[in-house]
């Protein structure tokens, strides 16, 4: 993967870390080396086969317990490398909870 595509600096991991890319519908996980990562997006090496797998979105599983975890869209493939770009997640605002709501009453504001 050329580095002429990258827009951020990146973090590299000389021998990779290891972790977990899983389908958004939880029906396939691979093992991966994690060669490097940005702010925006991530360099991996997939150990196994890549055939048949839907990679247009999946998540990267960054603990051993899937806690820790992002959700990516593919960029590119090349060979058993993948570079793949963070999705955000758009979250709605909520009021607080509802003791926070209760408190906010309470106090006449």
């Amino acid at each position: 993967m050329g580095k002429e595509h990258r827009q951020r600096p990146r973090v590299d991991f000389g021998k990779g870390v290891g972790v977990h890319i899983m389908g958004i519908d939880g029906t396939w996980r691979r093992h991966c080396a994690m060669l490097d990562i940005s702010e925006s997006g991530v360099l991996l090496q997939v150990e196994g086969s890549m055939a048949g797998l839907d990679l247009k979105e999946f998540f990267l599983l960054l603990s051993s317990t899937g806690l820790a975890y992002r959700r990516c869209e593919l960029i590119r493939v090349n060979g058993d490398q993948i570079g793949a770009r963070f999705l955000k997640s758009v979250e709605k605002k909520k009021a607080g909870t509802p003791n926070d709501r209760r408190q906010l009453a309470e106090s006449g504001h």
